[in-house]
């Protein structure tokens, strides 16, 4: 057990990867042990699925951590993987730190955007997920993914860099050598799983180009350290703050109590700028005097730089190795790889679908990613210019009080309140709507309004994410009912508290529909949920009688009645077993490479 230090949360400043070789046969082999590429190890385990990790690297840092920031989503996955908890427990800097998004002249200053801090009473979480978002550094992350895998026995195997793919009609001989003896290694996988960065080996050795525009300029993700500064700010600052002045804008978060990241830029692609430099940003962020240490700084790119595919033969994608965007939530993408992914791999490999179940992968993901960059870099472009603006028309020094610098601030807050919108569609809308393997509803696709980064609402609809909702008072939710595999939401009126007079509806409807599937499941050895609720809200938010529900929580198939074909049809479509072209062509709706 790791010594706490006295605030209570866990040092993992460094995280070791396990020290061995990598087996020489394996289901899966996953190139890249960052969180994605456990999070895919994490899910292919939990379906059964035999996995290896290997990465070139022996050691991840905190303080080059990337990814802070979770969303509901996110969460909603480490929930369903058994894992949340621990990842709640496992913070680098009290939680009581985090108070939002502060939109800030520094942290020392002036709050330009009231934002209503978090309520000792209230719940916290959003309106459409069980849980809040949570903010955990990458670190963090690997070591709770680490330790879940080694009491699984996968192996994990830090300092083994991947050099050759060769594949035949049976699998993948990949090639790894040790980094430090040299010694080479062969590994036969039934697939490969690139997740291994946006400079991924993977990606090249299975010849898979990039499209997308490059950055014109560059900026830099800086982590400063600090001494106690709590005479100036408290001993509970805030933890995530947007700066705006003269020196420093974009984000100043705490990655554990005496490590932020500051942002600097932008500069020229050849431009290095001095450390001097960078530390004169960095207490321009803070907005007082300190003395600051520079302890890394990573070069980041505001531009979108994603795969042609995402699979190739028995090679695959995930995370940063297939799509570079814009930063701002970037490792909730990957992690819906790894969920949409997880599954259909383990049903290929469990004989329960073709091969072809997983160009589905590429044909759903790769669109929403996509969708998710273009809003990315436009929402970049409209705070740059928003910044030049406010800069051009002045920002008060913190220390000047007067009427006219209040004024000027109060001018500045309702400048970024144009600016502002949410983010609840970039968050929740993941609809999948050119997929072979959805089986969409008559002139769907056409009635659907378009995808919006600022708007959700739940959508029961064959594509999109199964709304959940609470469905006993202790606590479970429907996704938790769900757990990893299919499931029949069947919705029935409450005979128990009476109808009022009115007829019940025809139990044998119900009946017919949930026997067929759960029969033709069977015959597959399918794995299959059924779950009844007949709680009025649910009927209401579904609109219909029989939903089927994928692994990774989308609605796959809804009605009242079966469709010709019956279940057997439904599953064969839900399962690549359909010609090719047919859930979205035969409504009007070829598959696209991009969809906005």
């Amino acid at each position: 057990m790791p010594q706490l230090p006295a605030t209570g949360g866990r040092d993992v400043h460094t995280v070791r990867f396990p020290v061995g070789r990598p087996p020489a046969t394996v289901d899966v082999l996953i190139v890249g042990a960052g969180p994605v590429g456990l999070a895919a190890a994490t899910e292919l385990t939990a379906r059964g699925i035999r996995v290896a990790v290997v990465d070139r690297a022996r050691t991840a840092t905190l303080v080059r951590a990337g990814a802070m920031g979770h969303t509901p989503r996110v969460v909603e996955h480490f929930r369903r993987w058994g894992l949340l908890q621990r990842i709640r427990e496992a913070w680098t800097y009290p939680p009581e730190w985090n108070r939002g998004t502060r939109l800030v002249t520094s942290l020392a200053g002036h709050e330009l955007v009231p934002v209503p801090r978090p309520s000792f009473r209230g719940s916290g979480a959003p309106e459409h997920a069980a849980d809040e978002a949570l903010r955990r550094p990458q670190t963090v992350l690997q070591q709770v993914f680490l330790d879940h895998l080694a009491e699984h026995g996968v192996s994990v195997a830090g300092g083994w860099e991947l050099q050759e793919l060769a594949e035949d009609a049976e699998g993948v001989r990949a090639g790894v050598v040790d980094v430090d003896s040299g010694e080479r290694r062969t590994v036969r996988a039934a697939y490969v799983l690139g997740t291994d960065g946006g400079s991924s080996t993977t990606r090249r050795l299975a010849g898979i180009d990039r499209e997308g525009d490059h950055a014109t300029e560059k900026r830099l993700r800086l982590i400063v350290r600090t001494g106690d500064i709590s005479d100036r700010v408290g001993a509970a600052p805030s933890a995530t703050n947007i700066v705006f002045n003269h020196r420093a804008s974009g984000f100043l978060a705490a990655v554990s109590t005496r490590e932020w990241r500051v942002y600097a830029g932008p500069y020229p692609l050849t431009y290095e700028p001095t450390e001097d430099e960078l530390l004169e940003i960095g207490r321009a962020a803070f907005g007082f005097g300190l003395d600051l240490e520079l302890v890394s700084a990573t070069t980041f790119y505001h531009a979108t730089r994603i795969a042609t595919t995402f699979r190739k033969g028995r090679v695959l994608l995930a995370g940063d190795a297939a799509h570079v965007r814009t930063p701002g939530g970037n490792l909730g993408e990957g992690i819906g790889d790894v969920a949409n992914l997880g599954w259909k791999l383990a049903a290929v490999l469990a004989g329960h679908a073709p091969d072809a179940l997983l160009d589905s992968y590429d044909q759903e993901r790769r669109p929403h990613n996509w969708r998710v960059a273009d809003h990315s870099l436009e929402r970049s472009r409209r705070s740059q210019a928003a910044l030049a603006e406010i800069r051009a028309g002045g920002i008060p020094d913190d220390a000047d009080l007067g009427e006219e610098a209040v004024r000027r601030r109060a001018e500045i807050g309702e400048r970024l309140r144009r600016d502002h919108t949410g983010g609840a569609g970039a968050t929740f809308d993941e609809r999948y709507d050119a997929s072979d393997v959805i089986w969409y509803e008559e002139g769907q696709l056409a009635s659907e309004p378009g995808w919006r980064a600022d708007v959700y609402e739940d959508d029961p609809r064959p594509g999109h994410r199964a709304p959940d909702g609470r469905i006993d008072p202790h606590g479970s939710t429907l996704h938790d009912r769900i757990g990893t595999s299919f499931a029949l939401l069947v919705l029935t009126e409450d005979l128990a508290d009476g109808l009022g007079g009115r007829l019940p509806e025809d139990p044998a409807k119900h009946r017919a529909v949930v026997d067929a599937f759960t029969q033709e499941a069977a015959s597959r050895s399918l794995p299959l949920t059924v779950i009844h609720l007949t709680d009025p809200d649910a009927r209401a938010v579904y609109g219909t009688a029989h939903i089927l529900i994928r692994p990774d929580q989308h609605v796959a198939w809804r009605g009242s009645v079966l469709p010709d074909g019956g279940a057997r049809a439904v599953l064969d479509r839900v399962l690549g077993r359909a010609p090719s072209g047919t859930a979205a062509q035969a409504l009007g709706s070829a598959p696209a490479q991009r969809v906005l």
